[in-house]
C-alpha cells in the first residue's frame, strides 16, 4: 500500500505536520507575555520588550533581549531539520510540499523579526550603556509610534496563520502601506530635528536604524500574511498589487 495513504502513516504524518505548525506558534503567537520561558510568544514579545528597553533606558534588559535572540536561533534550526526530517521520510508531492515550504518560509519570517527586535535593543545599549549624550524623549516618539504599527501587524499576522484566515491576512498586507508612509513621516520629522539643532545629527542617524527595522517587521508580517494567502488558496500573491491580490483571494475562495 502506498505509504501516503495506510491509515497509520497518514496519521503520523499529520502529527509531524502539526508539530512543524507549532514551531511557528513557538516563534510568534500571543501567548502569556510575562513568562520569559515561554517560547510561544518569543517573536511578538522580543519586538515589546526591545522598545520598552528603549523607553526604559535599561541597557541591561536590553542585553537579555539580545541573548534571548538565540532562543528563536534555535527554533529556526530546529525547524529545518524538522522539514528537511519529514520531507525525507515522506516524501511530500504537490500541496503537502507546498505547505511544508510555505510553512518553512513563515518561520524564516519570525527569525528575521527576532533579528530586527535585537539590532533595536543594541540601540539601547549604545544610547544608554556608553556613557554618552542621550536622546531626548521627543526625537524617540516615532519610533514608538512606528513600533505600535508594527506590533498590531505582527499580531495579526499570526492570528491570520493560527486561523488560516485570508481575511486578516489581507488585513496586515493592507497595512504595511501605511507603515511605510509613517516610516516617511517619521524621516521628515527628523530632518526637522536636524535642522533646529545639528547636535542632533548622530542619534538621528541611530533613531533611523530603529525605523528601519520596525519597517522591516512590518514587512515580515506583510509577508507572512502571503504566505497565509498562498496556503489557503495556492495563489502566489507575492509583488502584486493589493488590489490584485483582493481579487485572487476573492476568485479562489
Amino acid at each position: 500500500m502506498n505509504e501516503m495513504t495506510d491509515g497509520h502513516i497518514v496519521k503520523a504524518y499529520s502529527e509531524e505536520l502539526d508539530r512543524i505548525n507549532q514551531l511557528v506558534v513557538d516563534l510568534g503567537d500571543l501567548g502569556d507575555l510575562g513568562d520569559l520561558g515561554d517560547l510561544g510568544d518569543l517573536g511578538l514579545d522580543q519586538l515589546r520588550r526591545a522598545v520598552k528597553t528603549i523607553k526604559d533606558e535599561d541597557p541591561k534588559e536590553a542585553g537579555l533581549v539580545i541573548d534571548r535572540d538565540r532562543e528563536l536561533n534555535d527554533i529556526d534550526v530546529k525547524a529545518d531539520e524538522e522539514i528537511i526530517l519529514l520531507i525525507a521520510k515522506r516524501q511530500p508531492v504537490a500541496k503537502d510540499l507546498r505547505d511544508i515550504l510555505t510553512v518553512q518560509k513563515v518561520i524564516t519570517d519570525l527569525e528575521r523579526v527576532g533579528d530586527e527586535a535585537r539590532k533595536i535593543a543594541n540601540l539601547t545599549i549604545h544610547f544608554y550603556g556608553n556613557g554618552q549624550s542621550q536622546p531626548s524623549r521627543e526625537i524617540l516618539r516615532d519610533i514608538y509610534e512606528m513600533a505600535s504599527f508594527a506590533d498590531e501587524m505582527l499580531a495579526m499576522s499570526m492570528r491570520a496563520f493560527n486561523e488560516l484566515d485570508t481575511k486578516i491576512a489581507l488585513g496586515v498586507i493592507g497595512q504595511d502601506q501605511s507603515l511605510y508612509e509613517e516610516f516617511r513621516g517619521a524621516l521628515r520629522r527628523l530632518s526637522t530635528f536636524i535642522m533646529e539643532d545639528s547636535r542632533s545629527v548622530g542619534h538621528a542617524v541611530d533613531i533611523v536604524l530603529a525605523l528601519r527595522a520596525l519597517e522591516r517587521i512590518g514587512g515580515h508580517a506583510k509577508n507572512i500574511g502571503g504566505h497565509v494567502i498562498f496556503l489557503v488558496t495556492g495563489k502566489d500573491v507575492r509583488h502584486e498589487d493589493l488590489s490584485v491580490i483582493y481579487s485572487e483571494v476573492e476568485n479562489s475562495l
